[in-house]
């Protein structure tokens, strides 16, 4: 299979890895880091040099990431840095009650991308992972037991990389999707965004704050530092994403949005974006995997991007980890289900996310009357609310049982962070292995247990209970017996 068409420069070095990971952003290191971890060689390509502090695109990190970098040990850190909030407005009437979360991270930490990076990069080079920055993918292409990409850095020098699997994180541009030649079908949800990072001379409520009215909605977020980023659109200005941007329109949008510009001055940064919603159809083809926004892009509506891509890192590392270290009898089966667990999941976010900003852009009389409908369905309907709530923060996300039959009701499911005797389950994750939870005295998996594709780390109940379960690396239970 080849990709893009080869430069006609001369190769001048090649180089070897286990996996080639294109893009370093949080997906990208996230799932370096694990398989650094594991004891797997990895480098990560990423065209722009070192990043620099302010660049970010999210601000907010939901439950379940949170928990995940808890099994990573990095979550405390991140929290102290950060500010949580326990309510989640969307317009109107319309909040969410994040508190109700039953998960150790009741909230949404704002806190922005580059924070996310630090602490992960630091894990991945710690971990011993590789990194090549200013270096661009120019093509690719694989056979039955490798795949070879083809790279130039930013002095114009040619090289290849090999690689047993490479994973392209690169973004809502992959330069990995377009060399398999995926489509990535969709289309713009929000055209002419304007952007500006500025300071304000009045500080908002809270560090994340939204305002609407159906023909102009704002978001202000705060970047902890004195400085925020303003997000405002305008159904009436529509232009093109090159027409120049003041800081004057965005202060009009803002006052229409918020009823009022919180006095914005020194702007660092002014430009215009849209906001698409497309999902590739295929996460993998062959040895090559997709991750984060090179396989889903949607709206910025309930912050769930950087968030959801970070999450299919977590599933994919340690299937990549268990073949690569020989403990999945068949390695196709296993990497398969990134897939079918995570494609769905996709769909959802952008389900989700779009309906989210279309009830926000709701300007008609009917359309104002379904968003109150359903911000009051909401509102009163707790078993409703707790599922938004689960969706949105990752917490209720499930994988189900994978069809096989007889399974117990748990199986796929999202563990919680169960008190053992050894300590707090995703304290025990933190070893990249799959935990058994026995009674206590037990000392060995049941023998209707399956083999677990990877080291197993023995644990008991702290109570009397007598149940059993597997619990992967990805904090999801693989197994569970009454």
């Amino acid at each position: 299979m080849t990709g893009k068409p080869s430069s006609d420069r001369t190769t001048h070095t090649t180089h070897a890895t286990d996996v080639t990971v294109v893009g370093g952003g949080p997906t990208g290191l996230l799932l370096a880091g694990d398989l650094a971890t594991a004891g797997v060689r990895v480098t990560v390509v990423e065209r722009r040099p070192e990043r620099t502090s302010n660049l970010t695109r999210a601000f907010g990190v939901h439950a379940r990431t949170l928990e995940l970098l808890d099994a990573r040990g990095l979550a405390d850190e991140l929290v102290s840095r950060g500010t949580p909030m326990t309510r989640l407005q969307f317009f109107g009437r319309l909040a969410l009650d994040l508190s109700r979360l039953r998960t150790r991270y009741p909230y949404l930490l704002i806190t922005p991308q580059y924070e996310v990076e630090r602490l992960l990069k630091r894990r991945a080079l710690a971990a011993g992972a590789a990194f090549r920055y200013g270096t661009e993918l120019r093509g690719l292409r694989q056979d039955d037991g490798s795949v070879t990409a083809e790279l130039r850095d930013e002095e114009g020098r040619d090289a290849t990389l090999r690689s047993r699997y490479l994973v392209g994180t690169d973004g809502v541009r992959s330069s990995v999707r377009t060399a398999l030649g995926l489509p990535f079908p969709g289309g713009s949800v929000i055209r002419s965004m304007a952007m500006a990072d500025v300071r304000l001379a009045q500080e908002p409520k809270s560090p994340l704050f939204a305002g609407g009215t159906g023909d102009a909605f704002a978001v202000a977020a705060s970047f902890g530092d004195g400085w925020y980023r303003v997000m405002a659109w305008r159904r009436s200005h529509q232009v093109p994403e090159s027409e120049p941007l003041d800081l004057e329109e965005v202060r009009d949008i803002a006052r229409q949005a918020f009823g009022t510009d919180f006095g914005m001055r020194d702007p660092r940064w002014l430009s215009r974006f849209h906001s698409d919603e497309r999902q590739v159809p295929e996460y993998r083809k062959g040895r090559v995997f997709l991750a984060g926004d090179a396989a889903h892009v949607h709206s910025p509506a309930g912050g769930q991007g950087m968030n959801t891509g970070m999450q299919d890192a977590a599933n994919l590392s340690w299937k990549l980890a268990a073949v690569l270290n020989g403990h999945a009898p068949d390695a196709d089966a296993l990497l398969d289900t990134y897939q079918s667990e995570r494609h769905p999941v996709g769909a959802t976010v952008l389900r989700s996310s779009g309906a989210i900003v279309r009830l926000a852009m709701a300007h008609t009389p009917a359309r104002r009357l379904f968003r109150s409908l359903v911000a009051g369905f909401l509102d009163t309907v707790r078993p409703a609310s707790d599922k938004a709530m689960g969706m949105v923060s990752g917490i209720g996300i499930s994988y189900g049982s994978g069809g096989r039959r007889g399974a117990h009701r748990t199986t796929g499911r999202r563990a919680p962070d169960l008190d053992l005797k050894e300590g707090r389950l995703y304290e025990l994750l933190r070893r990249g292995a799959f935990v058994l939870v026995t009674p206590d005295g037990v000392d060995a998996a049941p023998p209707a247990a399956p083999a677990a594709p990877g080291p197993v780390t023995l644990a008991h109940w702290r109570t009397p209970r007598r149940a059993a379960l597997l619990v992967r690396p990805d904090g999801y239970i693989a197994w569970a017996k009454d």
